[in-house]
């Protein structure tokens, strides 16, 4: 009987090549039931699922933990695409969904402590000025060609990621690998904006047409005629427009995404202003190191645009918005806007479009019986301040980061997991589901040239070459964690009363530069930033800086005639384009 039993090894041998036949079947299971459409054939799925399959051998078993915020992609991340990744390769995930500015708090920690908290996080492009000076995440192009060449697909196609520009620090390489991507769009009701009865009465008020505003002129009196004008639409009382004021960190956000370059308060320069950006820092061109926010210091955070821009948020948001708008959050603005009852909203994230194409029965307002949107999405208007050249609107590319306090092993697996929910095997799906393209591949996909009219302009957004011109928070910015918290303390207290848009944007600068200080001293003394920390300038007067460069000087007139634009026509330039 001895010669029909197998050694120890052959016995493993049989056992693995079970496991593999058993990955490969559970491979070809997700993509006949779960990753279709893709912009690969079912074979090439196979195959670059066959390489995850070996290329996580070594890693077998192990149990990793990755965060990220809390939206409809990482959603399916977390739920379905940990599955299919441990059934296919053996590899358990932790994916871990949290508030943003805790996933920020997050990263913040692991930074300081150098204790590894997390294998990997989905962590905002925003802040690709702080990984590239403090050199705390892995260099991911020293990486691909280093420690992680083994994991590193090579179907992963770098060339066909639309937001790898932003994530590239100014040393040329590749800090953070993009999972999802959306742009602040305006959003508005068009079946409202249509009605020849409204589009009357605007035009007998206003002497312009009612479409989609180009300047925050026309946004205003748009809000102003549905708010005080219309009032009411098929027994439903309306208002002129949506936006949140709670005083947490994602009303920060709501500021330092593009919100006071959208008024004007930067310099000319894409895909963020020269020197200064939208922040209100400047950083001459040419170098690495920011010298202030102050307008005193050649910043504009403080400056006439600035204080314009959060003047009109909080006016608006008291005049023009519905009641308890103003103590909403960011996740509470959106099922807000789903109730059907506001006409426009000036900031408004495409991330939020997989929810507002959920049919009526789930109590979507803002689509029809057919499930077809009642609104569109177009450009951004900018304030009186802007001129052409200016940074015209914020994208958010939530990216892949690895601290190099993650430990070899566990980052490699990290890497993998990553490359597996961004990979052409599963993006086409993915994109379907969360409605945050990343690939060219993806949003030019066939699938979404059919379901492009039931999305609201976001397919043709992002296949016109309009979408390169709404950029992330640039590297103008030394340490965003630190100094993001800043912003949404002193703007709270704009919409609490205590202080007014120019108090606040004073203490706001002045809080920056004196955290700037710190860093500048610690840079000089430990090299903390590698040399690219903030140098301030020394303070002038403001005329000075008026008529040398800095902020723009207050305009006599800070509401222009209204400009809007036909939203058929601009679509139909989109796809020229």
């Amino acid at each position: 009987m001895r010669k029909y039993l197998l050694s120890a090894a052959a016995v493993c041998a049989v056992v693995a090549g079970q496991a593999a036949y058993a990955d490969e079947a559970a491979a070809k299971k997700w993509i006949d039931e779960e990753f279709q459409p893709s912009a690969l054939s079912k074979d090439e799925q196979l195959s670059e699922m066959q390489w995850f399959i070996q290329a996580a051998e070594p890693y077998k078993g192990m149990e990793i933990n990755v965060l990220s915020e809390g939206i409809p992609t990482h959603s399916y991340e977390s739920e379905v695409l940990t599955k299919a990744f441990e059934e296919i390769t053996g590899i358990k995930v932790n994916h871990q969904i949290l508030g943003e500015g805790e996933v920020v708090q997050a990263v913040q920690t692991q930074m300081q402590t150098k204790r590894n908290l997390y294998d990997a996080y989905v962590n905002d492009s925003d802040l690709i000025g702080t990984h590239s000076r403090l050199q705390l995440a892995y260099n991911l192009s020293d990486m691909m060609e280093g420690d992680f060449k083994a994991v590193t697909n090579p179907g992963l196609d770098l060339d066909d990621f639309m937001g790898t520009q932003f994530t590239t620090g100014p040393d040329g390489d590749l800090y953070q690998l993009p999972d999802q991507q959306f742009a602040n769009l305006y959003w508005f009701r068009k079946d409202w904006f249509d009605r020849e009865d409204l589009q009357a009465a605007f035009k007998e008020k206003y002497g312009y047409d009612l479409g989609v505003q180009v300047n925050w002129s026309a946004y205003e009196d748009i809000a102003e005629f549905f708010s005080e004008d219309v009032k009411n639409i098929d027994g439903v009382d309306i208002y002129g427009h949506m936006d949140y004021g709670k005083r947490a960190p994602d009303l920060g956000w709501r500021m330092t995404d593009a919100w006071l370059s959208m008024a004007g308060a930067g310099s000319k320069g894409e895909p963020n202003g020269v020197p200064i950006d939208e922040w209100g820092i400047r950083m001459e061109a040419g170098t690495c190191n920011p010298v202030g926010a102050s307008v005193t210091r050649g910043g504009a955070a403080n400056g006439p645009a600035a204080v314009y821009a959060i003047r009109k948020w909080d006016e608006w948001l008291r005049k023009y918005a519905p009641p308890g708008a103003a103590s909403y959050d960011f996740y509470q603005s959106l099922p807000a806007l789903a109730q059907g009852n506001v006409a426009q909203q000036i900031f408004w994230y495409t991330a939020f479009t997989a929810d507002m194409v959920k049919p009526k029965s789930e109590g979507n307002n803002t689509v029809d019986d057919s499930g077809t949107p009642l609104w569109r999405m177009a450009p951004s208007p900018h304030g009186p301040y802007w001129e052409e050249g200016q940074k015209v609107g914020y994208q958010d590319v939530g990216s892949w980061t690895f601290l190099n306090s993650t430990p070899l092993d566990r980052a490699q697996a990290a890497w993998l997991y990553a490359q597996f929910v961004v990979s052409k095997t599963v993006d086409v799906k993915k994109s379907h589901v969360g409605l945050t393209f990343i690939r060219d591949s993806s949003v030019n996909h066939e699938s979404f040239s059919e379901r492009a009219e039931k999305l609201g302009g976001l397919v043709e957004f992002y296949r016109s070459p309009d979408r390169v011109a709404w950029s992330p928070t640039g590297v103008n910015v030394p340490d965003y964690p630190k100094l993001a918290q800043i912003w949404w303390q002193q703007i709270g207290d704009v919409n609490s009363g205590a202080f007014t848009p120019q108090e606040a944007m004073d203490r706001l600068a002045q809080e920056m530069d004196i955290t700037m200080s710190r860093m500048q001293r610690a840079d000089e003394q430990a090299n903390i930033y590698g040399g690219c920390g903030p140098r301030l300038n020394e303070e002038k007067d403001a005329e000075w800086w008026y008529a040398n460069g800095g902020a723009k000087p207050k305009l006599e007139n800070e509401k222009p005639q209204g400009q809007t634009v036909n939203y058929d026509e601009l679509v139909a330039r989109w796809a020229k384009n």
